[in-house]
């Protein structure tokens, strides 16, 4: 972040003078732009935990109900592109209790769902068929690229505006930019969860349903205008 402010000092500093050496008359300002949408697509990340006392056990454990997952989410709909294994490991931990070992082994995936509206029906099936940890949800849009470009218009109509109100204070007008800056990238909010499923409670109990809110875009420039 000094990096780019020093940056932006010197070109605004250099940018002060004509070739002439002559002072170039400018205004400085930052501009905004926000968006606001409807995510159309999710990316959850879940995972499949087994712990017990040998460890062929609990690979097996978790290999059968793995296999029970992954027939399921081709059975719902869901392409093979759109998900994958992203984690494998079988530790041996020390129970100092007990002073034994215990084995732990885990398979964590994730999946893009393209339609939202199926999510409370694929988390059910998910647990229902061996997951019991949800890491993360997602929110995305497939339109984040047009709702990018959107966003940055705003930023420079904003600034162009403030700019305006600068100069007609001072009875000019301002001229071509003389140089852009963008100073930040979109922030996608993420939702947290962990849930666990438990053969005690109810299906519809061990599972949540989500919020799905909006995604906010915002992007924010620095714009050198010409002061005529």
């Amino acid at each position: 972040m000094k990096t780019r402010v020093l940056i932006l000092v010197a070109l605004l500093s250099t940018s002060l003078w004509a070739q002439d050496g002559k002072l170039i008359p400018q205004v400085t300002v930052m501009g905004e732009g926000k968006i606001k949408a409807v995510p159309d697509l999710a990316v959850l990340s879940f995972g499949i935990t087994h712990t017990g006392k040998e460890a062929n056990e609990v690979k097996k454990a978790n290999d059968q109900a793995l296999d029970k997952v992954l027939k399921f989410i081709k059975k719902f709909g869901i392409a093979t592109t759109d998900f994958q294994t992203t984690q494998v490991s079988l530790n041996k931990n020390y129970q100092y209790d007990t002073k034994k070992y215990t084995y732990q082994a885990t398979q964590n995936l994730t999946l893009t769902l393209k339609d939202i509206s199926k999510y409370d029906a694929l988390v059910m099936g998910l647990m229902d068929n061996g997951i019991n940890t949800i890491h993360q949800v997602e929110f995305k849009s497939t339109q984040i690229e047009i709702l990018k470009s959107n966003a940055r218009k705003l930023a420079i109509q904003d600034a162009k505006k403030k700019a305006e109100d600068f100069a007609g204070v001072l009875n000019q007008k301002i001229g071509k930019a003389l140089s852009i800056s963008d100073n930040s990238q979109p922030i996608y909010p993420v939702m947290m969860k962990r849930t666990y499923a438990n053969p005690m409670l109810e299906t519809d109990a061990a599972t949540e349903t989500l919020a799905i809110g909006e995604i906010e875009i915002s992007i924010s420039v620095t714009v050198s205008f010409h002061l005529d």
